[in-house]
């Protein structure tokens, strides 16, 4: 695939429209029976002031937030060709391997990864604080209240009537409430940001899922490369204790001398020394996976079924082309989100240097046990107080504090805006790198896999040379060490080769498919969130859009 002029194109992600239910009928009620006990006269005042503010909330401070243009390459850079462009399955990428135990150590993993277990609870708490941000719509008070207490009056205190009572007891139940009016769109920015911060959220997950389908991968095919390495390296060692066998026999029949025996043992003792740093290698690869999966430090074997070959890749592996890069990399529309969500908080901050509207009110009743009233005239018409009206709060002389605010968030969202970019930039180096990794670690293995045969056919070649006593010990050495370092490579290889694969789909961003139709939490950790606490339908399954 030869390169090509650079396009520019854009993206754009729908934020999420299913917020969660706050103003319900029986909140509407709460909100407007205190009308009944006014008169007609104050109804009529309180209704044009609702009226009023209602539809007062017009303006929107505030930057519009726009996904930036990136350049995009049209084509990749490698002329490989066993890579084309075609579109090819990426969601569940390692399939291709056609290895089950694979299979069923990712599917293990996605359903028991604790740190994707975290992701997947963060994105309840946006849910949360999305409930939070539409609920600010809506009058931000609504009390019931109510009080009972003994006065007493100090009949020396200034301006104190004889004939008052100077003991009574004063009775008070009311409502009270205040709606803060949406004039500027502070709260209409504030849904927007945690709309984009709960689809961030949604992202981090999918790059957890990533980054863990991966991970599973590597190491799986890290454990299959240390196994064949280990076994060759056993191998070898049956080769050189042979050789050290012949050699003693020669020594003491007086055809050859100890330098032999002494290069045949040193010899041997390498390639040995070789083995407790792949066990422990290959041991701790185990640990690892074991935590992937959830599991504390334990021999796998069970799982891994016994010892199996490495992974191989496919003949041909298609990439796509570099559009479809930043529709599927999460990290990307992670980056994107986090902007729209910084964009949305220039608008609460601009809107604080703005005088805000609220409606306030409250209405009870009061009584006492002085003069002619008592506990029991409360509910009578006479015991009925109210306060109702318009009132508007206005920061001034803030000695530059807010505009400073608006600064600060429009920096933050000029630094996102060009993170965004450089995730984008970034995105197309790992996809560029694994794909060169991929295509010349295959370069590589045939030519060590050549070499490795002919190290093999060396050795043979020089074991027979040796005992017709055609040549000296010490091309056996050679040649045995060499076989021994060559069938190394060539096996390290062939993993290189899987490895670089599995990197080149992380970095093509797939993998985070397989969650689809399923809940970001498990029903273990549901079951424990509901026992504590009231959720409501926060914990259910959610369409979150990406």
């Amino acid at each position: 695939m030869q390169q090509k002029s650079a396009a520019r194109y854009r993206i754009s992600l729908k934020p999420i429209t299913n917020k969660p239910k706050f103003m319900t009928e029986a909140h509407l009620q709460i909100f407007t029976w205190p009308l009944l006990f006014l008169t007609r006269q104050h109804q009529l005042m309180f209704i044009s002031c609702t009226l009023l503010f209602a539809i007062g909330g017009c303006t929107t401070l505030g930057p519009d937030f726009e996904t930036p243009e990136v350049p995009a390459e049209t084509n990749w850079q490698t002329d490989d060709t066993s890579l084309s462009a075609g579109p090819g399955e990426k969601a569940e990428w390692w399939k291709q391997f056609n290895d089950p135990v694979l299979d069923s150590l990712i599917q293990l993993a996605y359903q028991q990864n604790l740190p994707l277990q975290v992701a997947g609870l963060r994105i309840v708490e946006e849910r949360a604080r999305l409930g939070i941000a539409v609920g600010s719509r809506y009058p931000q008070q609504q009390q019931l209240s109510g009080s009972a207490a003994a006065v007493g009056l100090s009949k020396n205190s200034p301006n104190f009537f004889p004939f008052a009572d100077d003991s009574f007891n004063d009775y008070q139940v009311g409502f009270d409430a205040a709606w803060e009016i949406d004039f500027w769109g502070r709260f209409s920015r504030g849904i927007e940001a945690a709309e984009a911060g709960l689809s961030a959220t949604v992202a981090n997950y999918d790059n957890a899922l990533v980054s863990l389908t991966a991970e599973v991968a590597r190491v799986y095919v890290t454990i299959r490369t240390l196994e064949e390495r280990l076994a060759l390296a056993r191998a070898n060692v049956a080769l050189q204790q042979e050789s050290l066998r012949i050699a003693r026999v020669r020594y003491d029949n007086g055809a050859t001398t100890e330098l032999d025996v002494q290069q045949a043992t040193s010899n041997l003792a390498g390639t040995q020394a070789l083995i407790p740093v792949l066990l422990k290698s290959l041991r701790q690869a185990n640990h690892g996976l074991s935590i992937l999966l959830g599991m504390p430090p334990a021999d796998l074997s069970g799982i891994l079924n016994g010892v199996g070959a490495i992974p191989v890749a496919p003949s041909e592996v298609t990439v796509g082309i570099p559009a479809d890069l930043l529709r599927r990399r999460p990290d990307v529309r992670q980056a994107e989100r986090v902007a729209a969500s910084q964009s949305a908080l220039i608008g609460v901050a601009r809107a604080d240097l703005f005088p805000s509207f609220s409606l306030t009110g409250f209405i009870g009743f009061q009584a006492s046990n002085t003069g002619n009233s008592s506990a029991g005239d409360m509910l009578d018409r006479d015991s009925l107080i109210y306060s109702a009206g318009p009132s508007f709060r206005w920061n001034i002389l803030n000695y530059g504090r807010l505009k400073n605010n608006v600064r600060i968030q429009d920096a933050r969202l000029q630094q996102d805006l060009v993170n965004y970019r450089n995730t984008v930039l970034i995105a197309y180096q790992e996809v560029e790198d694994a794909m060169v990794a991929f295509a010349q670690s295959q370069n590589q293995s045939d030519f060590l896999a050549v070499s490795a045969q002919a190290a093999g056919r060396a050795v043979e070649i020089a074991n027979i040379q040796y005992r017709e006593g055609s040549a000296d010990f010490q091309r056996v050495i050679d040649s045995e060490r060499f076989l021994v370092a060559q069938q190394d490579q060539w096996t390290s290889s062939k993993g290189d080769i899987a490895l670089n694969l599995i990197a080149m789909y992380k970095a093509l961003g797939g993998g985070w498919e397989i969650r689809d139709g399923k809940d970001f939490i498990s029903d273990a950790n549901r079951d424990a969130m509901e026992q504590r606490t009231n959720w409501g339908d926060l914990l259910q399954p959610a369409d979150e859009t990406r």
